[in-house]
């Protein structure tokens, strides 16, 4: 179990990162490949394509280098691979990997090896272990192929799930502080003042001492939360995000949304674009503009088929919120 022990100046200093890291992105989408058995309903298609996109591209070899640095089911690997600097973008991130002293890639990746119950590390664990910055270059380069080949294409689907998570959360401390913001992590983590609890691989204590805790929503972990093992970094806790309702297959999404994006010239539709900027249930949609619930559901369902809102179960609760797509055409500006 992880066990994160929050004071009053902790919880003041708590927040949700504004944006998806890709840092983090790139190495749990890396242990989201790695899965022998079937995936997950929400990985399943962009499984497929990754796994094309890299045999096409000859990244099988690299992406096994990468999972032996960081083994998708042990209970430790490396902090360097996430740097606090990947918030600021995948080059800022992949610049600081490299920065990384000698000392600490040494003794990062040597815990990886006794933490895995390895009797010997790989070679390419030696190399990094040995402190050449050859293969630390190369840790980078793997993880930008693999950024750029298996999550850029689908980054606007990533970048909508983490904003519709960070709405829920918004709301979640509007309506109840950060107790309610805290308490909103179920059924990834349970808030049991002043500690947060969730699975782990192992039993580790963290206590915040007054830095508080940087809660990073992301699209590929899965399940179980991550921290950073070494207490001395920034404090960060990697959740799940809430995945939304399946999209269309493959084959019918594109005229489906191009059939939904027509059917918003309508005016009710059109409000109902603007009254999802702030998040809303199917019931606070239908009473504020005064449609039956049956109707307000109808025009989210178009929406969310043009990739335009996104849905969100909370408990007993569904709430909708405007993707990135859809607050630009709300807006009139760029979703990129």
């Amino acid at each position: 179990m992880l066990h994160i022990h929050f004071t009053e100046a902790d919880l003041a200093r708590t927040r949700v990162a504004t944006a998806p890291d890709p840092m983090w992105e790139t190495l749990m989408a890396t242990h989201r490949l790695a899965g022998r058995g079937r995936p997950a309903p929400c990985f399943l298609a962009w499984r497929e394509r990754a796994r094309a996109a890299l045999t096409a591209r000859g990244l099988v070899r690299a992406t096994r280098l990468l999972l032996s640095v960081a083994p998708p089911l042990a209970s430790y690997f490396p902090d360097f691979l996430t740097p606090p600097e990947g918030a600021a973008g995948l080059e800022a991130g992949l610049e600081a990997l490299c920065a990384t002293p000698r000392d600490r890639v040494r003794t990062e990746v040597m815990l990886t090896v006794r933490t895995a119950g390895a009797h010997r590390p790989t070679a390419f664990q030696r190399e990094l272990a040995a402190g050449d910055r050859e293969p630390l270059t190369e840790t980078a380069d793997i993880m930008r192929a693999l950024y750029h080949e298996t999550i850029e294409p689908d980054w606007t689907r990533v970048d909508a799930g983490v904003d519709a998570d960070r709405a829920l959360r918004a709301r979640a401390l509007r309506d109840g502080g950060v107790d309610g913001l805290l308490d909103s992590l179920r059924p990834a983590a349970v808030w049991d003042p002043p500690v947060l609890r969730s699975r782990y691989p192992v039993e580790y204590d963290l206590h915040l001492g007054g830095r508080g805790l940087l809660l990073i929503p992301s699209f590929f972990c899965w399940r179980n939360p991550i921290a950073l093992a070494d207490p001395a970094l920034p404090p960060v806790l990697v959740y799940p995000i809430r995945h939304g309702e399946p999209r269309l297959p493959e084959g019918t999404r594109g005229a489906s949304r191009v059939g939904a994006l027509t059917r918003l010239l309508g005016p009710t539709r059109a409000r109902v674009l603007a009254v999802l900027e702030h998040t809303a249930t199917t019931g606070e949609i239908a009473r504020r503009l005064a449609v039956s619930p049956a109707t307000a559901s109808e025009h989210v369902r178009a929406l969310r088929e043009a990739e335009l809102a996104e849905s969100l179960r909370d408990g007993g609760t569904v709430l909708h919120t405007l993707t990135p797509l859809g607050t630009a055409l709300l807006h009139g500006g760029s979703c990129g």
